[in-house]
């Protein structure tokens, strides 16, 4: 069962992008998201709404239905819409949920959303985070502290371990680096290198390091080295 599943129509004809909006108007889960009638419109679309779902056809201007998914970094869950059957290989080689012949089949659109449901329903429920105002108890030998998660500014990796660092101390707590950071909210924690995790709110300045990688200074006065992988992934994930 799902509550909503975002979509979007992208068509190059108004009659075309009608039709299907009629045939979801049957399904009010699928909420519709908006429309494009061209690549260019619909990779920005797709940017801003991150859509779960698109309704896309093949031939349009300029370019067609498959370079737009080829551009895409993130791509949802595609049902081609086409006048044309001829692309049906090369549809489902990109994975793509269905296959759709206009003009549309009541029937036949109606088993395509039964396709939809059921990837749906197999998709991983949402990871769920421990908020920023979480407190983590931690008994480190005689001390025991309990430490709001917004105020550890560093997690670093000591094997098995990882050592925890807020305010002016730090502690010990016995749980893998990977398993601490499934936990986190990567809105506001990010794995710089292989041993290290910071809270991007502590980041105070960003310089460029060695061999392209980035210094992370932080409030407390400490540097960071973030690794040449994690460079490219922070620069997008530090962009507009």
């Amino acid at each position: 069962m799902i509550n909503t599943c975002k979509t979007l129509i992208i068509d190059d004809e108004r009659l075309a992008r009608e039709e299907v909006r009629r045939a979801l108007s049957d399904y009010p889960e699928f909420q519709i998201a908006g429309e494009a009638s061209n690549a260019l419109e619909a990779a920005e679309l797709i940017e801003k709404e991150q859509p779960d779902l698109i309704f896309l056809d093949i031939q349009m201007p300029e370019k067609s239905g498959f370079e737009l998914l080829e551009e895409l970094t993130v791509v949802p869950m595609v049902v081609f819409t086409t006048a044309y059957n001829q692309y049906a290989v090369k549809a489902f080689d990109v994975n793509a949920l269905d296959y759709l012949v206009k003009p549309l089949r009541k029937e036949r659109f109606a088993l395509a959303i039964e396709k939809i449901k059921a990837e749906l329903a197999n998709l991983e429920p949402p990871k769920k985070y421990l908020p920023m105002h979480y407190k983590i108890f931690i008994k480190e030998g005689e001390d025991c502290y309990f430490i709001p998660l917004k105020e550890i500014r560093l997690i670093q990796s000591m094997d098995n371990y990882a050592r925890l660092f807020f305010g002016e101390q730090k502690a010990m707590i016995k749980r893998s680096l990977n398993l601490i950071e499934e936990k986190l909210d990567p809105h506001v924690f990010f794995r710089i290198n292989r041993s290290q995790i910071v809270n991007t709110e502590y980041i105070e300045k960003i310089s460029p390091g060695f061999k392209q990688k980035l210094n992370l200074t932080l409030s407390t006065g400490e540097t960071l080295e973030v690794s040449s992988r994690q460079t490219a992934r922070f620069k997008n994930w530090n962009s507009l």
